[in-house]
């Protein structure tokens, strides 16, 4: 895991043997985000994901101020970093473990982002699980093939999501989220109500009704100049308002 700085499992660092599961079985969900100054924006939504991902995997509660306190454990003395949180069970029935990696801070793509479009949709869309081998190997396809990442698209070019974003479509007047089965990233979730939004189904084949296009995640947002061979210009009014709208939230103390 590239620039890692601390693992955690359950609040302490853990044996070769609490290792043996998370390497192995490739069950359970997460979160990620990033820390700055000891802060996190959207900290109730991560939490809330979490807690409600547990209750939807395992039938088992996970309690919110826990998983808080792990964090807060975790980047004890790392005031900047970008965790992972994952959730798992390593008995059926047992007790669930909380695995908190700390790595280095993470900063959005300075330059846009072009994506190739694949034939493939997350399984449980909605649930930020662990397992991500389709992603990553359309993710590793496409950048074999000159692009950036990959974009997950349904039957009949139905638009998903991106392989680790949510996209959304700018039509000179609403942002447009593609209405159908993804994960509602936290990114998105925050913004979303600070934007002229709209969710409709949108296809491969109306790229062209739209003027502009970007990618949300926990990293910040990026501008898409390319889907496949269709191109969009950079709209830098649109781009200034998303950047600062994301800016206005608030950042929640661990």
């Amino acid at each position: 895991m590239s620039g890692l700085i601390r693992l955690e499992i359950d609040g302490h660092s853990p044996t070769p043997e609490e290792l043996y599961f998370p390497a192995l079985v490739n069950y359970g969900h997460l979160s990620a985000m990033q820390v700055r100054a000891g802060r996190v924006q959207g900290l109730d939504l991560h939490l809330s994901r979490l807690a409600s991902a547990s209750l939807a995997l395992f039938d088992t509660p996970l309690d919110p101020a826990h998983t808080r306190s792990l964090l807060r454990h975790a980047v004890r003395d790392v005031p900047d970093a970008a965790v992972r949180v994952n959730v798992y069970q390593p008995t059926p029935d047992g007790p669930l473990s909380v695995l908190v990696a700390v790595r280095a801070p993470v900063h959005p793509s300075p330059t846009p982002l072009r994506l190739m479009s694949v034939p493939y949709q997350r399984p449980v869309a909605h649930v930020k699980h662990l397992g991500g081998f389709g992603q990553i190997y359309w993710g590793r396809a496409a950048v074999q093939h000159g692009f950036d990442d990959a974009l997950l698209t349904g039957p009949d070019g139905e638009i998903v999501e991106a392989a680790v974003h949510n996209i959304a479509f700018f039509d000179g007047t609403h942002v447009v989220w593609p209405d159908a089965p993804a994960l509602p990233g936290i990114t998105m979730q925050l913004l979303e109500p600070l934007l002229p939004s709209s969710r409709i189904p949108v296809t491969l084949a109306d790229l062209p009704s739209y003027r502009a296009a970007f990618v949300t995640n926990s990293i910040g947002v990026v501008a898409v100049t390319a889907v496949d061979e269709h191109t969009f210009d950079v709209d830098p009014a649109l781009m200034a308002t998303v950047t600062g709208a994301l800016s206005s939230v608030p950042w929640d103390e661990l």
